[in-house]
């Protein structure tokens, strides 16, 4: 059978007094009266059968009983209250961590996020990039922005908005060439994203249109692309929803608006193991009325 414990508010005290060599202090410490201290100590003091401290005429000293009992307490307490403060939200942040693809990141979720905090002061978005898929048993991660048909069946996805492609370059590169109809692409200079390799493939397919995928500047990221796109470098297949923004400044434009579809989404997922924290069904109504938007 297990001892049972000795009473926890005379042990506090007792702790408190201990720590600190003083019924004054302890008094502080515990917002309560030094009579109150001492009347607590004398409770443990009765129910243990041993004096445990020493009253002096300045003061307390612990006895051998004393110093015994305190060192095997001391680091106890403190294991409580960090226990107690790791499970605690008492003043604390929800602190939501979300994977993304760099460019989704970069090009649509950052630029929104002070809009989240301002709306959601208590909630903290931690934003990391990978292009893997995550691995919910192993990473500290609570959902992630996946790009696909939603087919997964290890995960809960919450479709976010369809991909929408268009071909996009700077208005000097336009000027510069002759693109009046989607063949003329055939003999620029286009930008890959190694990210998302088969979408210029998929554009010309859709056209009936011959396409040499070996041709034309690779980049690791979409985001990169657009940019040498902006720069006047080639022409780029953009994701709508990222490019948007570059468009409406002007850096950007697009010789033929028409989007092609090629059926994948984004998706907001997350384990099926797992129920989803307040904190992560705020961001997700929020990511979608953004969207919207």
């Amino acid at each position: 059978m297990k001892q049972p414990l000795p009473p926890l508010n005379p042990l506090k005290a007792f702790e408190s007094a201990a720590r600190l060599l003083s019924l004054t202090a302890a008094a502080e410490d515990l917002n309560v009266s030094q009579v109150a201290v001492s009347r607590q100590v004398k409770v443990l003091e009765d129910y243990l059968g041993v004096a445990l401290f020493k009253r002096l005429h300045r003061g307390i000293e612990l006895t051998d009983e004393g110093k015994e009992l305190f060192d095997g307490i001391e680091s106890a307490f403190q294991d409580i209250a960090d226990a107690a403060r790791k499970v605690s939200r008492r003043g604390r942040r929800d602190i939501l961590s979300i994977q993304s693809y760099t460019t989704f990141s970069q090009r649509w979720l950052i630029p929104r996020l002070a809009d989240f905090h301002k709306r959601f002061e208590a909630t903290e978005v931690r934003i990391s990039s990978s292009l893997k898929p995550v691995d919910f048993e192993t990473q500290n991660i609570d959902a992630a922005i996946r790009s696909g048909f939603g087919d997964w069946p290890e995960l809960h996805a919450e479709k976010l908005v369809d991909i929408e492609l268009i071909p996009v370059c700077s208005p000097e590169f336009l000027e510069n060439h002759q693109i009046s109809k989607p063949e003329d692409l055939q003999g620029v200079t286009l930008l890959h994203s190694l990210a998302r390799n088969h979408d210029w493939e998929g554009w010309f397919n859709s056209k009936k249109i011959a396409f040499d995928n070996h041709k034309g500047i690779r980049f690791d990221y979409s985001s990169s692309a657009y940019e040498a796109a902006s720069m006047g470098m080639g022409v780029a297949l953009a994701v709508k929803v990222f490019v948007e923004g570059m468009i409406e400044k002007g850096q950007l434009v697009s010789p033929f608006p028409e989007s092609y579809k090629p059926g994948e989404s984004y998706y907001l997922v997350w384990s099926n193991k797992a129920s989803p924290s307040d904190a992560l069904l705020k961001f997700l109504k929020w990511i979608r009325e953004a969207m919207e938007r």
